[in-house]
Formats: structure tokens, C-alpha cells, sequence
């Protein structure tokens, strides 16, 4: 049910202390600079490495780029970078994003396939035991198959994204199954730029990756396997042939700084794949004479650490685990010191709280990297020496506890993980932001109205990390902190692997949970534009805010419902009703045009006395969230009667205040104010109502655009007590109060927020924190049926604390 990395807590009280102080303020980070709790941690948490596991592998997931495969999990993901026939558009198809942005890079994704494959191949027995093996595999290949694709002749494929003029990809916010539109508003086509590059130490970590895929996939997939491994050849001879490094597009971001590490690494695994001797022969007479030294010393090089830009440690591992030579034993023996206790006068920094830090960028992908390194030497070149295996293991979990929370913030930074992790997160799809607007992402509120909430979990990703002091800045603009990558992931999913072997650990059953939106994904904003005896004039905004997935839609049309009875008992006929357009955002022929018509009866009425106006769009998918101009459609209508008829005023006969979708156009003159919003002017996708309700009480099914058909069964208002021995939905998950699959500490802070703050907080409201109708069901855990109070609370918290053992609590 909830993450398996809970904090330990020393006393009920204090931690219902910390809850109450939360209810009032924002989870802000690093809480001494921002005011908010921090609940103590204790020297050691609790993780099950298999649900860590999964949850990291969900995060690849996520990654994945064009047409997503049906093992995909991630419900809130679809199809991305396909034009508006479905087409997958990049030069080579699939592979993962390379962060938070949408570009790919064939460097990033074969180095994070080939440390991927090898935790893999180091622990398979221990990863099958636990239920992943198939979703492993699936994950490993999937990098695979776009590295198998790179190839150009004697380059490969270095740069996939908008990386040219104002590089779209960086400069724009938005989810990945709607970018392509973007690019196209932007530069009118549909096919992102490329470029191909001829860099031996990408080449090199492609053949590297394949090789390991034939070693993976030789046994249940031969013909693939092969295919894999004859590339992985032809990849290796070509970087070893080039001995240089071009990085192209990517070097603004990525600028592989030496290609003796990657090819020597190549070498090793493509001798482990072929037991071709003549690979470690090339490192013994090629390689190693090139091999990195310290500074003024004749000592290889044994400081950094193994990633993206340098294989140097992993290179000699492997090695060493070849050829079970001592003196590259030994090499490795001095890297791992170096990272813990030190070596040679050396050692890498450390926080105050203990993270070994090596720089700024992704300081835990650094310190998860040498955690696999470690691993896997303590179960190879060390495991016949107790005392140094038991060394570097202690080192390896102690490094691990600090990104699971142990650390003075008590802060998990693997997200979905523990009770709390940094809320700001810079990922553009996981945030589901519609308008382009990011800066305010994940902070406790805007007070120009922008999104703070994220659409999404992030299950699983590894965030950046703390700085040299341990503080961490929780900013989407810092994304020296709040970043997360598929390379910064790698070492660390590897490393899960090796943490099942030593400790065990159990899958999740009902993981990933399915997401529900917690906003509406379409809606209808409107103001009165003007009005007079004879005329109502309506501003009103279709908007696209979709992110479960994100998504546009092509049949969109919406309905403003009005009253004629006033005019039938003047005598008059709906004839003389004039239903037009005024002014809009788009010209006629443009895809987001919209056409406006009416009167038409509306038949739900039976006293046959309301009518609608229709505004329906020549193509609705120019409504779509990218952009604070895209995400909405401004159409002006105008309904009116004549101003006399015969020479006779027709005054009197027109009032639009009983009228149905009347109703709130008054509340703002602003459409960028959420009172603007109009859940009686309803919206309809292929004629299906998706947004508000229509006069005779049908209301929209959130998702059905995409075939829901069924609201969840409303639940009792705080404060109400449900009928004895009822269940508000089937699906009802006791003390999950913010509906998200969890019960975590958070759910009882929103009942706290509830009961502190009905009014924003309460069913139905509309800040990004309100408890749904069955949000509160959930909560009345206390005594249920007799509402949501502070008891519900504690109650909630017990349980989190296995103080109690099941909810409702007895």
C-alpha cells in the first residue's frame, strides 16, 4: 500500500505535532530556509529493494519515447512524437527521453541500457526471484533496440530534438504526447532535427550495450541476440578506429571528455559476450598504455567515479574480473577507498550528514553509481576477502539509507518513496502543465493563479541531490537539484538489483496504481462580454488542461443553455431568437475556428422552454496544452432578440437571469480567474459530455473523451454521516484522503487542512489540495460514520505508524 521506506519515528505525539504545523504550510525544502517541518529521522531506514526496484523501473517507463509498447504501465503516458496521423516522426523511433526535457541521445540512452544490462546479467537469479525478470528485460531492450538503430556507416546518430534556434525542446514546458505539436506551431513540420556524429565513446557504449543484450538474450531470443552482437562488433571496430570524440548537438549538455575508458570497457564485455581473447589483448597492448593517471603521479587514475563521461572504474572492474589480475584488484581497492575512508592523501567530499558528494550536478547518481561499483566488487574480486567486502557493502547500504532519508532533512529522494520527498521536480510530462508556466511548480501557491500541482508521481525516479553543505533547494529552476535522468537512475536501478540478492524483498501486486485525474481536463471559462434588454454577449474559453495523458481532441463543441419562457409569455415566438458570433481567436478556415449556431431545443427540458446555443470548432486540436495561447480557444457569442418588432419594444421579454448557463458569467470579469469557470456551459468530444452538466442534471464522466463511462460514487461530506453499513465506492481505500493509492502522512495532513480551512479545503473546492467527495469517505476512519474530525487524523497516523493494524480503526 504505501512506499517501503518509512521513516522511523520516535514518538505518536511529536509526529502529530509535525502534522498539525503541516496542515498550515506547504512542504517546502530545505525546511530550516522555508519554515516547515522536518520529522526526525532515525540512523536506519526500512526499504524493500524490490519495490524500489519496480517503482525504478517504472520510471524508464515513463521515459520511453513514439509508440509506446503494450507492457508499458504507466497509464498516464500515451504515444509521443507522432504527427496527426499517428506516425512516429523521429529519424529513429522509440528510446528514452534523456530527462525532464524531449531530446534523445544515443550516448545517455546506450550508457544507461548498458549499466541497466549489467545489473541484470550481475544478479538475474535474484531479479527473477522477485517477479521482475520479464519487466527488466522489456526495460533493458527497449534502450537496446534504439541503440541498434543509430547506426550511420561510420557515425551514429548523436542528437534527436529541437536543439536549433530558440531549441524548442528546452525553452518549452510541455508533456511529451503533445510536444510534437508544439514543434510544428513552431518550425511547420513534423520531423525533429537530428544529427549524426562520429564519437568513440558513444559508438563504443552502443557496442558495449548490445553486447551485454546478446549475453541477456542468447537464450530465449537467439536470432535477436545475434543481431545484437554482430552490431555490437561492427560498433566497437568502428570507435576503436576513430580514437576521438565529436560530440555535436549534444555537447552543450553532454561533452565525453576521452574515449580510452569506453573502448576498454567495449573490450571487456564484448570478451565476456565472445570469449574472444583478442579484446582483452587490445586493452593489454592498446589501452591500458592510455590508461588515465593521477595528477603528477604514475598511479591510475582511481579518484571521480564511474558515469556517463567516465567508464574508467567500471573499465577496470571488469578488468579485473576478467583476468583476476591483483594490481587491478588492488586499483579498484584504492577507488572505493577513496570514496570512503580515503586513499592516498585523498577523498571524495562528504555533507555534514554523510552523502559522499562529488559534485553538484546529480550528487546521488554519483554517489549510486559507486554504490553498484562496490556491489558488484564485493560479490567478485572481493568476496574472498571478508573484511573488505564487508567494508564496501556497509559503505554501499550506508549511501543508500541517506538517499532513502536517512539524512538531517529527513528527505527520500527517490520519489513515490517514504513521507517525503522534494515536490519540485523537473520533469515537463510529469508535471502535466497545460500553459508553459513551470516556475511555480511544486511550491505552496501562486498568487497569480499558476499550476503548482503536479499531475503525476513520479514513481521511482532518483532526484538530484543536496549540495556540498546537504542543503537542498527545492526549485524547479534549480535543476542542479531537482533534476532527474536516465542516467542518473542507471547505476542506481543496478544497484537495487545487487540490494535484492543480499536482502530480499517483495514486488508491489497493485503497482502502478491507476491515476485519476485530481483536475478537470477540459473545461469552459466565461464572463459577460455585454448584455442589454434585447441581448446577452458571452467571452467565454474551451480549454484543453489534459494530462491523463495529455492529449487533443479533434470534435469539440460546447453548449450555453438559456430560457425562453419570459419570451413566450410576451408573445413571442423562439423565431426571433439570433444566435451569432462575434469576435475570436481564430479566422475561419484555421483549425481552432469556431463556428457558432442555434437556437436549438433542448429536449432534456419538458416544459420545452430552454434552448442552446452550440459553439462547435472546425478542429479542436488546435486547443492543446502547450502554451498559455494553445490551451485555450476565445470565441465572443451573442443571443438576442430583436429591440422592437413592428415598432414595438421587445423590452421586457428578454431576461438571461434564469437562465441556465447564465448562471456564474457574473462572478469575474476575468476568464484567467477560476470563478470564471462553468459547469453550466457544457463541453462534448464526439458528442460526449466531458466537462459540466446539462440542465436536466446529467453530469460529465472525468476521462470519458477516452471511454469512462462511470462517476465514482459520491461519498459523504465532512461533517455527514453515511447510511449504517454502507460503502461510498467499492474501491474505497481507508485513510487515503488525497486519493492517491497511498496512505502516507500526508493524507492526514489534509484532513487536518479540511477542518482547519473548510472553505479551500473542503469537497469540492478548488484549491489544488481539496479532498474529493471520496477523499473523505476515505478519511472517516475514527469511528466510522460520523464524518471527518481530528480523531481521523490520528487514527490515520497510528496506522502509518502500525500502531494500529487495519482502518476503520476499531
Amino acid at each position: 500500500m504505501r512506499g517501503v521506506c518509512n521513516l522511523k519515528f520516535k514518538k505518536i505525539t511529536a509526529a502529530v505535532s509535525a502534522m498539525a504545523m503541516a496542515a498550515g504550510m506547504a512542504a517546502y525544502l530545505p525546511a530550516e530556509k522555508a519554515g516547515s517541518p522536518v520529522i526526525s529521522a532515525s540512523a536506519a531506514v526500512d526499504v524493500n529493494y524490490a519495490e524500489a526496484l519496480q517503482k525504478a523501473l517504472f520510471f524508464y517507463e515513463v521515459q520511453q519515447s513514439g509508440v509506446l509498447p503494450e507492457w508499458n504501465s504507466v497509464s498516464w503516458r500515451a504515444d509521443s512524437m507522432v504527427d496527426e496521423d499517428g506516425k512516429e516522426t523521429d529519424v529513429i523511433p522509440g528510446g528514452w527521453f534523456d530527462a525532464g526535457d524531449h531530446f534523445k541521445f544515443t550516448l545517455t540512452n546506450a550508457y544507461s541500457a548498458s549499466v541497466l544490462a549489467w545489473g541484470y546479467i550481475q544478479y538475474k537469479d535474484a531479479v527473477d526471484k522477485a517477479g521482475l525478470g520479464e519487466v527488466y528485460r522489456n526495460n533493458v531492450q527497449w534502450g537496446l533496440d534504439y541503440v541498434m538503430q543509430a547506426d550511420r556507416g561510420d557515425k551514429v546518430i548523436g542528437t534527436i530534438g529541437d536543439f536549433t534556434g530558440g531549441s524548442t525542446d528546452h525553452n518549452i514546458w510541455c508533456s511529451a504526447e503533445v510536444y510534437l505539436r508544439k514543434h510544428h506551431l513552431n518550425n511547420g513540420d513534423w520531423e525533429r532535427p537530428y544529427d549524426e556524429i562520429a564519437d568513440s565513446t558513444t559508438i563504443a557504449l552502443c557496442a558495449a550495450a548490445l553486447a551485454q543484450g546478446y549475453i541477456i538474450f542468447k537464450d530465449d531470443q537467439p536470432d535477436k541476440a545475434a543481431a545484437y552482437l554482430a552490431q555490437a562488433k561492427k560498433y566497437f571496430e568502428i570507435a576503436d578506429s576513430i580514437r576521438d570524440n565529436e560530440n555535436g548537438a549534444m555537447g552543450t549538455m553532454y561533452n565525453p571528455s576521452s574515449w580510452v575508458d569506453d573502448c576498454m570497457y567495449a573490450a571487456n564485455w564484448l570478451y565476456m559476450a565472445t570469449g574472444d581473447e583478442s579484446y582483452l589483448k587490445k586493452c593489454e597492448t592498446d589501452y591500458i598504455p592510455q590508461f588515465p593517471t593521477e595528477s603528477q603521479s604514475t598511479d591510475w587514475k582511481y579518484t571521480w567515479g564511474f558515469c556517463w563521461d567516465d567508464t574508467t572504474q567500471a573499465a577496470a572492474l571488469l578488468y579485473a574480473i576478467n583476468t583476476g589480475k591483483q594490481e587491478w584488484i588492488d586499483h579498484i581497492s584504492h577507488h572505493l577507498d577513496y570514496w570512503d575512508e580515503g586513499y592516498g592523501g585523498k577523498r571524495v567530499t562528504y555533507t555534514p550528514d554523510g552523502l559522499a558528494w562529488l559534485m553538484n550536478w546529480g550528487a546521488n547518481r554519483h554517489s549510486a553509481n559507486t554504490v553498484w561499483i562496490a556491489k558488484v566488487a564485493a560479490d567478485t574480486i572481493f568476496k574472498d576477502n571478508a573484511s573488505l567486502a564487508s567494508k564496501y557493502n556497509d559503505w554501499a547500504k550506508g549511501q543508500l539509507d541517506y538517499m532513502f532519508g536517512d539524512n538531517d532533512l529527513g528527505l527520500c529522494y527517490v520519489l513515490g518513496m517514504g513521507d517525503k520527498n522534494p515536490t519540485a521536480i523537473h520533469h515537463r510530462t510529469t508535471s502535466g502543465v497545460h500553459d508553459d508556466h513551470w516556475n511555480d511548480l511544486g511550491q505552496e501557491g501562486s498568487n497569480e493563479g499558476w499550476q503548482t500541482e503536479y499531475a503525476h508521481t513520479l514513481y521511482g525516479a532518483l532526484v538530484g541531490g543536496p549540495n556540498q553543505s546537504g542543503e537542498y533547494t527545492n526549485s524547479v529552476a534549480q535543476y542542479e537539484y531537482s533534476e532527474v535522468a536516465i542516467d542518473y537512475n542507471a547505476g542506481f536501478t543496478a544497484a537495487m538489483c545487487a540490494m535484492i540478492d543480499d536482502n530480499g524483498g517483495t514486488k508491489l501486486e497493485n503497482f502502478p496504481p491507476k491515476e485519476a485525474p485530481t483536475w478537470d481536463e477540459w473545461k469552459v471559462g466565461a464572463v459577460l462580454n455585454g448584455k442589454g434588454d434585447s441581448y446577452t454577449e458571452i467571452k467565454a474559453w474551451a480549454m484543453n488542461h489534459t494530462a491523463w495523458p495529455a492529449r487533443v481532441q479533434k470534435d469539440i463543441s460546447y453548449r450555453y443553455f438559456f430560457d425562453v419562457s419570459e419570451l413566450l409569455e410576451a408573445g413571442y415566438s423562439v423565431d426571433i431568437l439570433k444566435v451569432e458570433g462575434k469576435s475570436q481567436q481564430y479566422k475561419e478556415g484555421e483549425q481552432g475556428y469556431g463556428t457558432v449556431s442555434g437556437p436549438y431545443k433542448y429536449e432534456g427540458d419538458p416544459s420545452g422552454n430552454t434552448y442552446y446555443a452550440e459553439v462547435k470548432f472546425e478542429d479542436g486540436r488546435a486547443i492543446q496544452p502547450t502554451g498559455q495561447s494553445e490551451h485555450r480557444d476565445e470565441v465572443q457569442f451573442r443571443v438576442s432578440i430583436p429591440d422592437a418588432i413592428d415598432g414595438t419594444p421587445t423590452k421586457g421579454a428578454w431576461d438571461p437571469t434564469n437562465d441556465f448557463s447564465y448562471e456564474g458569467v457574473t462572478a469575474t470579469d476575468s476568464l484567467k480567474d477560476p470563478a470564471s469557470y462553468n459547469k453550466h456551459i457544457p463541453m462534448y468530444i464526439n458528442g460526449i459530455l466531458v466537462w459540466g452538466e446539462e440542465p436536466d442534471g446529467t453530469k460529465a464522466v472525468p476521462g470519458a473523451d477516452l471511454g469512462a463511462t462511470d462517476n465514482p460514487t459520491p461519498g459523504p461530506e465532512p461533517g455527514t454521516t453515511p447510511d449504517p453499513g454502507t460503502t461510498p465506492n467499492p474501491d474505497v481505500m481507508w485513510g487515503d484522503a488525497n486519493c492517491d493509492g497511498e496512505v502516507l502522512l500526508n493524507d492526514a495532513v489534509l484532513v487536518l487542512q479540511v477542518l482547519g480551512n473548510p472553505d479551500a479545503y473542503g469537497v469540492d473546492g478548488s484549491e489544488p489540495s481539496h479532498i474529493t467527495a471520496q477523499g473523505a469517505a476515505n478519511s472517516d476512519v475514527y469511528e466510522n460514520g460520523t464524518g471527518i474530525t481530528n480523531m481521523d487524523a490520528l487514527s490515520i497516523q497510528k496506522y502509518i505508524l502500525k500502531l494500529v493494524t487495519e482502518l476503520p480503526e476499531k
